[in-house]
């Protein structure tokens, strides 16, 4: 009974937002407010601070979400192992993935899996969205793990995880103090925007058609062919760049650069790997399965 609500903490503490934790758990919203609240009413303390519509996490709220992704680990952990009970793994896996996810989201958890299963050889192709596709295509790869938003029928899509695209500047950028600017606004800042095929770049224009804008109207001031160089170039400018929350987790921790939220304006993707259609391999099944389970914290 308490772990539904635990895994409702653990959401809205990763996203910080109770919207989009409602959407992510397929409830509604005053359900996760009524589960927050009983667990703040059991514990008797205060697990966020509300201001207006941002939230964040009190002291005590830490502590639960330090202590529930220990919790969440050990669950993954006991039913990988139990699944995987006097198995032996090995062989060659070659995987590609896109920049984005192959810089900031496969690292730890490559090392991790490396040092499960030692007899396992890696090899790993970083790309953009487009040219991993061409690579699965070419049998280069044993499988993908990709960033874009178009769907190919040649190709069998899973979910891996989610991911949220933001809006970023420099801490002292002159509109880092608004939080908060509108679509009309947007139009008029430089932007750093990734190269043509790249998924993050590929997802920006889907979430834009909507409403009414496309890429042409952008103030671009540049394409760069990398996360790390659009980084690196908006903190010497007043650029903003759209780039996945996952590249700027140490950025935001040392108070570099700061989150600016348009009005009317979320662009959310899920990061999905990506098979030749009907192919079923044991190795890349089980890297699959290990990464589906793997706590990122």
């Amino acid at each position: 009974m308490f772990d539904f609500r635990l895994k409702v903490f653990h959401t809205v503490a990763k996203r910080l937002n109770f919207t989009k934790a409602a959407d992510e758990l397929c409830i509604t919203q005053p359900a996760v407010s009524k589960h927050i609240q009983e667990i703040e009413n059991h514990f008797k303390i205060k697990l966020f601070d509300r201001n207006g519509t941002k939230i964040k996490l009190t002291e005590a709220g830490e502590t639960l979400l330090q202590y529930s992704n220990q919790i969440f680990t050990i669950y993954s952990n006991l039913e990988f192992e139990l699944n995987n009970l006097n198995q032996r793994h090995s062989g060659k896996l070659r995987i590609g993935a896109s920049t984005t996810i192959a810089q900031y989201v496969l690292p730890p958890l490559l090392a991790s899996f490396h040092k499960k299963f030692t007899d396992i050889q890696i090899t790993l192709m970083i790309n953009n969205t487009e040219q991993i596709e061409q690579a699965l295509q070419n049998k280069d790869i044993d499988f993908g793990i990709i960033e874009g938003q178009s769907k190919n029928t040649s190709f069998k899509y899973t979910v891996f995880i989610k991911d949220e695209i933001v809006l970023v500047a420099k801490i002292n950028h002159p509109l880092a103090k608004k939080e908060l600017i509108q679509l009309d606004d947007l139009l008029q800042i430089p932007l750093l925007l990734r190269e043509p095929g790249s998924g993050t770049l590929e997802v920006i224009a889907h979430a834009l058609k909507p409403l009414g804008i496309k890429l042409s109207q952008l103030q671009t001031e540049m394409q760069l062919g990398s996360t790390e160089s659009i980084k690196s170039y908006l903190l010497h400018s007043d650029c903003m760049a759209f780039i996945s929350i996952y590249s700027i987790l140490k950025e935001l921790k040392n108070n570099e650069v700061t989150i600016i939220d348009v009005n009317g304006l979320t662009i959310e993707r899920n990061f999905h790997f990506i098979q030749q259609q009907g192919e079923v391999e044991a190795l890349p099944e089980l890297f699959m399965r290990f990464a589906r389970q793997y706590n990122f914290k």
